[in-house]
């Protein structure tokens, strides 16, 4: 039976909360078994190798337990799942060609108007399979390759997917690793080659438009020595009145004195389980930019991981988390230290509203090895109300005397005085509270590209409008 469909009336998402039809859609059953595994490794086409790997991981799955840290998620129950939707269409190189009900709601969300605009390349996956990527000929010429998860797999990159497939993060990892390892479609696969310098970024889009259904996509970034990327993700969804999964897996590899910027815009609607599992490993002299917006989701689990491997790496974490009513987001950042000299930062903020719930949770891990490191934590809160909450955990293993490590954490709310100042200049309530959030936010949206900052500051004033009145 289809699962009703509600409207999202709490906040008006018009700009982002639309869905069509997907009748034509195939899915497999709701569940997880044996059975659904290996029907989605035969859609895929897989290689004996990824079936096998396939069914090794639901076996680790079955035995593992739910994690005891982060939020309850005990309204998520996987047999109610369906693990793979793949729309009414094959991946597309031309957008002319992408039928009109996807092509509506992607160009609503601004795809493919910001890669004409700004970027390198584009993948749109909707559902469980990518159903359209392109990428410019003059990235192409320089070696570069981008292209999706099953063409790599099943192509000239088989290898090399195959020695890199979640050898950061392995399906014993915990137990939703385990299912991404047995589940997983779609994402994107990108090798940069040596000393190429990627100019203008590269973006991929995920949209999970099925009720009722989960989104396991994975992302490979293999940047060889001294290159450089700006990789920019987007994720969103309309929001229905059954629980949504999204469980993607993103394996980050930085060689020797190559730099990655890895920038992310989530806006989950409320009905979805964000259970993601983001990790980076830097050799020497690599260095990994995280930047990060979080927007709905009924509870977010997201924690990006950065090893630093090599003597000289270095790890940024930037990201703000907004969490409103019946929202329960818990997130932060681990850096794991184990080359000498390598450094580390980390500068969240966190905003909660209506009740909403933030959690900021961190880790800094520093090897005996790691002579001569620094690490810096700084994570700032911002309350709207006083039924809302935040709450910060951060945790330090620190094995060596010779390091310099930091921590600071502040909590606040918005000051009346503020908003009377603004206001006697003629500015509503309203917009006086959203500017304040606004600033808050600045630093984040500094670090985005012009149009990805407008849209997280978009989404802020949206938040924002549900929040008062």
């Amino acid at each position: 039976m289809e699962k009703e469909r509600t409207e999202v009336n709490d906040i008006d998402r018009s700009m982002y909360d639309f869905r069509y039809s997907d009748e034509d859609s195939f899915k497999v059953k709701e569940g997880l078994t044996e059975d659904i595994v290996l029907q989605i490794s035969e859609e895929k086409h897989d290689p004996d190798w990824m079936r096998q790997f396939r069914l090794r991981s639901l076996e680790i799955y079955n035995k593992l337990k739910v994690p005891d840290w982060g939020p309850d998620i005990s309204g998520l129950n996987i047999d109610d799942i369906v693990t793979y939707v793949r729309p009414n269409t094959e991946m597309k190189a031309s957008w002319e060609e992408v039928p009109d009900d996807i092509k509506n709601t992607f160009e609503r969300l601004g795809i493919p108007d910001a890669e004409r605009k700004s970027l390198a390349g584009v993948g749109a996956q909707y559902d469980s399979e990518l159903v359209y990527h392109n990428v410019k000929s003059e990235v192409s010429d320089l070696g570069v390759v981008y292209t999706d998860m099953e063409s790599a797999l099943t192509g000239e990159y088989e290898q090399m997917v195959k020695d890199h497939f979640m050898k950061l993060v392995p399906p014993s990892d915990h137990k939703f690793a385990a299912l991404h390892g047995a589940v997983w479609s779609g994402g994107s696969f990108v090798y940069v080659p040596p000393f190429v310098k990627v100019e203008i970024p590269l973006q991929s889009y995920f949209r999970l438009n099925a009720a009722g259904a989960g989104q396991f996509e994975h992302t490979l970034i293999i940047l060889s020595e001294g290159s450089q990327l700006h990789f920019i993700e987007g994720c969103s969804a309309p929001k229905y009145n059954v629980a949504n999964l999204h469980a993607g897996c993103v394996e980050l590899y930085i060689g020797k004195n190559a730099k990655l910027r890895y920038s992310t815009i989530e806006n989950w609607s409320k009905n979805m389980y964000n259970l993601n599992t983001k990790r980076a490993i830097c050799e020497e002299g690599g260095t990994i930019e995280w930047v990060s917006g979080s927007f709905g989701s009924h509870v977010s689990y997201l924690y990006p991981s950065s090893i630093l491997k090599g003597n000289d790496s270095h790890a940024e974490f930037t990201g703000i988390t907004f969490a409103g009513n019946g929202q329960n987001l818990d997130t932060g950042a681990k850096m794991v230290h184990l080359g000498e000299r390598t450094t580390s930062f980390i500068n969240t903020k966190s905003i909660s509203k209506a009740g909403g719930i933030s959690t900021y949770r961190s880790s800094i891990q520093v090897m005996k090895s790691a002579v001569d490191s620094k690490a810096s934590v700084s994570c700032s809160s911002l309350m709207l109300d006083d039924i809302s909450r935040s709450d910060t955990i951060p945790a330090m293993d620190i094995r060596t005397d010779r390091a310099d490590i930091g921590h600071e954490a502040r909590i606040g709310r918005i000051s009346d005085d503020a908003v009377f100042y603004l206001m006697s200049r003629g500015i509503s309530e309203e917009d006086a509270k959203a500017m304040i959030v606004s600033g808050f936010a600045d630093p984040v949206s500094k670090e985005l590209p012009l149009e990805y900052a407008v849209e997280m500051n978009n989404l802020i004033q949206l938040e924002m409008k549900g929040a008062i009145g």
